[in-house]
């Protein structure tokens, strides 16, 4: 069964147009990701946050990503563009 990961960051005022091609480089990295199925990109404009939506194989393989890409210097290029790190969240499918 697949995990949900959440990420949800609060963007920097005017940082958001420095930020997508950021992302836009940097996402194919996360989806070829061993473990990873899929990342979806929700951003409010309102109040500038950021969801970053990702499925996960599981807790284990993302834990795997975020110290690959924390050792690497992806981490702290995004947290640059950002308030702080982000708030990673986990969910698992419950059936009801």
């Amino acid at each position: 069964m697949s995990l949900r990961v959440t990420l949800i960051c609060s963007v920097l005022p005017g940082q958001f147009v420095s930020l997508k091609p950021f992302l836009a480089e940097n996402l194919p990295n996360v989806r070829s990701f061993d473990g990873c199925m899929g990342v979806a990109v929700y951003f409010n404009e309102e109040t500038n946050d950021l969801l970053l939506e990702e499925e996960w194989l599981s807790q284990a393989q993302h834990g795997t990503y975020l110290k690959a890409i924390t050792d690497n210097g992806i981490m702290g290029k995004l947290v640059s563009f950002l308030v702080g790190p982000p708030d990673v969240r986990y969910f698992s499918k419950t059936m009801i």
